[in-house]
């Protein structure tokens, strides 16, 4: 009977034990492939459905993105929502929104098409496209729940990503120190993205010298290997239509031939067809991400079976963000030209007040984009036993101070123009800035600008321009401003010359605000060409050949999330200026003020509206016709007091005061294509306000139909307009950004 007993007890134990699961640890490892990579969020949904339990992640480039955020704690599915809401093209392109820049650094951004490192008079190239600050501040977010964290190993997730030593090629493995920064590293897709500086090496995308760890994966103590490799195949001659796409299958080669090697290592091999996709289709992030699944449920048999020899899975919930956090202190490196305080003005950093995220971005891309730096890196650090902040700064000057930039420009009025810029920071001063621009084409003109940027303070600068232009206007026009009379002419061409040069004293207001005022000296000439008056005789008459000497003041608010074709925000400029000598002994004091207030809204997707109002007047001499305000043609720069206006041509409407009313609607018929309608309404003449014209009913109107494309030239742009009091139309066009 004991015996019976025994041998019971020994069959129920061994039949215990064979029941146990063997627990075997599980790495998964993510290929390298940019926006193919999206397929690792189709993956990781399979994975979650069939019960896997992920034990330790490697990747590169978009394998070391999306596995560093799901081994910090992100579900398949709160990545797919992260990477839907994401607009890649802002991501990729360092587009920081315009609200982040000053109003120099708007204009700045706003006419050059080219910008290129100029130093000792050798020109120079960017190590990249972009400087990746956007996806460093996407990732800095999105891993703040885990930025006490020095060691990946501690992770909800052990991780860890490759990266390459751009100096060496050698295969760099990034497990400790700021996850944000390791994952920007490792997905610095060469020369789409700048290398990343981290313990003084230079890092690029982790695919160029290791684009499938699974080795470290073993070593690391993973039994079981899932790998989704979404790496590129090779393609044929047909497809390979630009220098992008021939450096990438020149990598593909090394990173193809390895795979023979790597793949007998994975246990569980998942290969997504994304054939039909390259490295930047994120615009096809579902159909990508769905691929990952399709691939995923082939092997689901085996992860099935994989999920049946695993304990249950440890509980680890991911702390949240917060929405607002508190810093109450800021330790930065690498300022070595910049002083501490210009860095807080430009974070709008304030101790002991709460900040939101957007705030933070914000005070982050004010200080990129400035220029003055490679790259801005930084991690939040939780005070023990507190509920606020350490920032901890990481900042990469840029050692370029001088650039050559260009740009090229068409309209109607100065004709061709190409644009020359030497600009120069820190000539004299640290936070100083002189630029030179140079037109050469149909009418020679420059522009030149000295300003010592004071941030919030009282900045001064100085400015001088030249500018010049012919163009044909009608004699009733002329006769009204020169007084020409008994001359039998239809047309007269004149050449209008405007030499300005300024002093002045600036402060700018939360980004959108400017006032300043200063000095300023005008040389003006204007004259037609010779003709031949009703007795046959040469006539040479000057319109202007005078200067002016006045004071002036201004007022700036400028919120546009466009300069050229604006969605949303407000803009408002005033200006005054007092002219209190002139070189015309028939002068006396006078005054022109004049002042534009416009508001851009999207009542509808892609459907924007725009509304302008304007109005200028002069006060007191009316002796100086030449600075009164002319109406018509279309431009986004023009000059003294030239105003844009649809169904007229440039300079055909005249007086020393006007109002004027626009409407623009504008539908973006496809991404940066725009078809834009618009209406506009003006009374123009003298005393137009102390006569009461300027309450009656427009004597002016014009309509526009258009067309308007962004190109990295700038706006090209097409436009018929039409006035029906005049009964004529005009076609006007312009191509690249306006200067």
């Amino acid at each position: 009977m004991r015996k019976n007993l025994v041998i019971f007890f020994c069959f129920i134990y061994l039949l215990g034990f064979s029941q146990q699961k063997d627990d075997p640890k599980v790495g998964l490892v993510l290929s390298g492939g940019g926006a193919k990579g999206l397929a690792h969020i189709g993956v990781l949904k399979v994975l979650e459905e069939a019960g896997v339990r992920i034990d330790y992640i490697g990747g590169s480039s978009m394998g070391a993105i999306i596995g560093g955020l799901y081994a910090s704690g992100y579900t398949a599915h709160e990545l797919d929502s992260i990477f839907h809401e994401t607009n890649f093209n802002i991501l990729i392109q360092d587009d920081l929104p315009r609200s982040a820049k000053t109003f120099y650094e708007k204009e700045d951004t706003e006419k050059y098409a080219i910008s290129l490192p100029f130093n000792n008079f050798k020109i120079g190239f960017p190590s990249g496209l972009s400087k990746g600050q956007n996806i460093y501040n996407l990732m800095s977010r999105l891993t703040m729940h885990v930025s006490n964290v020095d060691d990946f190993s501690n992770l909800p997730i052990p991780f860890f990503c490759v990266a390459a030593d751009i100096e060496t090629g050698e295969e760099v493995i990034l497990d400790e120190g700021s996850l944000a920064k390791a994952v920007s590293a490792s997905g610095a897709i060469p020369s789409l993205f700048s290398p990343v500086n981290i313990d003084g090496q230079m890092l690029t995308d982790g695919g160029v010298a290791n684009n499938y760890p699974v080795e470290e994966l073993k070593r690391r103590g993973a039994e079981i290997i899932i790998g989704v490799d979404v790496q590129d195949s090779l393609i044929d001659r047909e497809n390979l239509r630009s220098a992008f796409d021939i450096l990438t299958q020149i990598g593909n080669f090394r990173t193809i031939s390895e795979m023979k090697e790597k793949i007998p290592q994975t246990d569980i091999y998942i290969k997504p067809d994304i054939s039909n996709f390259s490295v930047l289709s994120f615009g096809a992030g579902e159909a990508i991400i769905d691929s990952g699944k399709v691939a995923a449920k082939r092997n689901y048999a085996q992860l099935l079976k994989l999920a049946s020899r695993q304990a249950e899975p440890p509980v680890k919930q991911r702390k949240k963000s917060r929405d607002s956090i508190q810093i109450t202190s800021l330790k930065v490196e690498g300022n070595n030209t910049y002083p501490r305080s210009y860095i807080m003005g430009k974070l709008k950093l304030k101790y002991d007040t709460r900040f939101t995220f957007n705030d933070l971005n914000l005070g982050v891309n004010n200080l990129s984009a400035t220029g003055n730096f490679n790259r801005i890196s930084y991690t939040l650090v939780p005070n023990e036993g507190r509920e606020d902040y350490t920032m901890n700064m990481q900042i990469e000057e840029n050692q370029n101070k001088t650039f050559l930039q260009l740009a090229l420009h068409y309209d109607e009025l100065y004709e061709t123009g190409a644009l020359i810029n030497l600009t120069r920071k820190s000539l004299f001063l640290t936070n100083d800035v002189a630029s030179l621009d140079v037109v050469v084409g149909d009418q020679f003109r420059y522009y030149f600008d000295y300003y010592i940027d004071k941030g919030y303070y009282w900045s001064i600068g100085l400015k001088s321009r030249y500018s010049n232009f012919d163009k044909a206007i009608s004699f009733d026009f002329a006769n009204e401003n020169a007084g020409l009379q008994g001359i039998g002419v239809n047309n007269l061409d004149i050449d209008y010359r405007d030499l300005t040069n300024q002093f002045y004293v600036e402060t700018l207001f939360q980004q959108v605000f400017s006032f300043g005022m200063g000095a300023e000296h005008k040389y003006l000439k204007v004259t037609p060409e010779s003709f031949l008056d009703e007795e046959g005789n040469v006539v040479n008459r000057v319109f202007e050949d005078n200067n002016y000497f006045s004071a002036f003041g201004y007022l700036k608010y400028d919120s546009y999330d466009n300069k050229y074709f604006p969605r949303n925000g407000i803009y408002f400029d005033g200006d005054f200026h007092l002219y209190l000598f002139s070189s015309n002994p028939d002068f006396a004091e006078f005054s022109i003020a004049k002042g534009k207030l416009g508001y851009a809204f999207t009542p509808l997707p892609r459907f924007s509206t725009r509304i302008t109002t304007e109005t200028g007047f002069k006060i007191g001499n009316d002796n100086v016709n030449t600075l009164d305000f002319f109406l018509g043609g279309y431009g986004n720069n023009p000059i003294n007091n030239i105003i844009p206006f649809f169904g007229y041509d440039f300079i055909s409407l005249s007086g020393d005061s006007y109002i004027k009313a626009m409407l623009e609607m504008d539908y973006e018929i496809f991404r940066k294509n725009h078809l834009i309608a618009g209406a506009n309404i003006a009374n123009v003449d003298n005393k137009l306000y102390s006569s009461g014209n300027w309450l009656s009913l427009p004597d002016y109107t014009g309509y526009a139909l258009g067309y308007g494309l962004e190109t990295f030239l700038g706006p090209l742009e097409v436009k018929y307009s039409y006035s029906p009091e005049a009964r004529q139309s005009h076609w006007f066009f312009s191509l690249g950004f306006w200067f």
